[in-house]
């Protein structure tokens, strides 16, 4: 087990892989030493193709709806945790954990408290914090949430990969890559979201586009980014800043005129300083710090029971089709019986008759899961489109080792379990059979 351990991840995989399909080698090679049944199989295959091309096709559908299921899942689970990578705390009012999450990194709206200016420099001008960006949601446009935020967030969302230039006044935005608006357009905000949005209540309050952010593979490239005194200001609150400074945008902020905040998005230094300041701003009455992976780790593990429920489902349909492939195995077999009788009376040795009756059987077995194999792709691929569009979170869902691992433990199985129709067919009497 330390050997084991000691291996590289692709080795352990790929020993895996040879060890599931071991058991199919080990039987093909007993079967076919010293014979030469392709003929035979092939012509068995042609005269009864009609039926052969339904177990295949059968085999195929069950083999790719299980392995694309489960290369979904694991695509949701990576497209999730890479939504999340650039926040790496979250400081919101004390609340659900899940809830916070949800509003601030997929920007599902949410009625959440919101912490006041004091709460957000403390944050924001502690000795382990590099950036520290409040957020401000409540309009949209066309659908699409706009959200207020800071200039330093939007380049460390983008990794500074931003089309055109960063606004310079409260009624410039830039805009997600999903967005249908170009560079040098202007938008009027609606108020809310969706069906209960308001596009008349922000009415002469006109927004120009200075730059298009890289695409993130997140909800944020449906987003609109504004400076978040434009949210502030435009709701009829003070914009952050005292009057003095009227015109400013971004930090530093007056906390008298600052009218809130429901999550300040934090990135420190160094790993352990995000620990810290998890730990410091933890305040039951106050304030609540966490890490958004976690969360997501701990979400995991509670679906994982049902990961853990979709895998055996997907075994246990894979196992109802090979018991029917092979109950539809016996009754083909009864139906060339008299070939196989007439192979027995020619002189034909057992072994060599038992050894075309598995080949065709192992020919079914292994096509129908090898065109499984591109039906699973092709259905995760349809899969992932789909759910991307719907939760705005780009999802990949390539076929990985364990689908791999999946489909050889099928065909060893079948191929194993397909012994038994062609024992029981060569075991049949010779001559009963012509008679027959």
């Amino acid at each position: 087990m330390a050997l084991w351990g000691s291996l590289p991840t692709w080795l352990q995989d790929t020993g895996l892989l040879l060890v599931l399909l071991a058991p199919t080698v080990i039987v093909g090679t007993l079967m076919l030493r010293g014979f030469a049944p392709w003929g035979l199989v092939g012509a068995i295959l042609w005269r009864f193709r009609w039926a052969n091309t339904i177990f295949v096709l059968l085999i195929s559908v069950s083999v790719g709806t299980g392995i694309g299921i489960l290369a979904q899942e694991r695509g949701l689970r990576q497209g999730s945790a890479q939504a999340a990578d650039k926040f790496d705390v979250l400081i919101t009012a004390p609340g659900s954990e899940l809830t916070m999450m949800l509003a601030a990194v997929y920007l599902q709206p949410s009625d959440i408290p919101l912490l006041d200016g004091y709460v957000f420099n403390e944050v924001a001008t502690h000795e382990s914090v590099d950036i520290a960006a409040p957020l401000a949601f409540g309009d949209s446009w066309e659908g699409a949430p706009i959200v207020g935020t800071t200039a330093d967030f939007v380049r460390h969302l983008t990794d500074d990969q931003v089309l055109g230039r960063m606004w310079t006044n409260a009624s410039e935005a830039i805009v997600g890559a999903a967005v249908s608006l170009e560079i040098g357009d202007s938008f009027t905000p609606s108020h809310g979201h969706g069906d209960a949005a308001d596009p008349q209540a922000h009415a002469g309050e006109e927004v120009l586009v200075v730059g298009r952010m890289a695409r993130t593979g997140t909800p944020w490239d449906r987003a609109l980014l504004v400076p978040v005194e434009q949210v502030w200001r435009v709701h009829g609150l003070a914009d952050g800043h005292a009057p003095e400074n009227a015109g400013q945008i971004g930090p530093p902020f007056d906390a008298d005129y600052f009218p809130g905040t429901p999550a300040i998005i934090v990135r420190a230094e160094a790993l352990w300083a995000s620990y810290a300041i998890r730990s410091e701003f933890t305040r039951d009455a106050e304030t609540m710090a966490f890490f958004p992976g976690t969360v997501l780790s701990n979400l995991y593990r509670v679906l994982g029971d049902v990961r853990r429920a979709m895998s055996l489902l997907s075994l246990v349909t894979q196992m109802l089709v090979a018991v029917s492939v092979l109950l539809g195995l016996f009754l083909l077999m009864r139906v060339f019986q008299r070939q196989v009788a007439l192979l027995r009376v020619l002189g034909a040795p057992t072994r060599f008759v038992f050894s075309v009756m598995w080949s065709y059987s192992a020919v079914l077995l292994i096509s129908g899961s090898a065109l499984g194999l591109i039906f699973g792709m092709l259905a995760a691929a349809v899969l992932s489109r789909i759910v991307t569009a719907q939760t705005d979170v780009l999802i990949r869902a390539p076929i990985g080792w364990t689908e791999l691992h999946v489909i050889a433990g099928f065909i060893a199985v079948t191929t194993v379990l397909s012994l038994l129709p062609a024992a029981i067919a060569v075991r049949r009497s010779a001559l009963g059979s012509l008679r027959f």
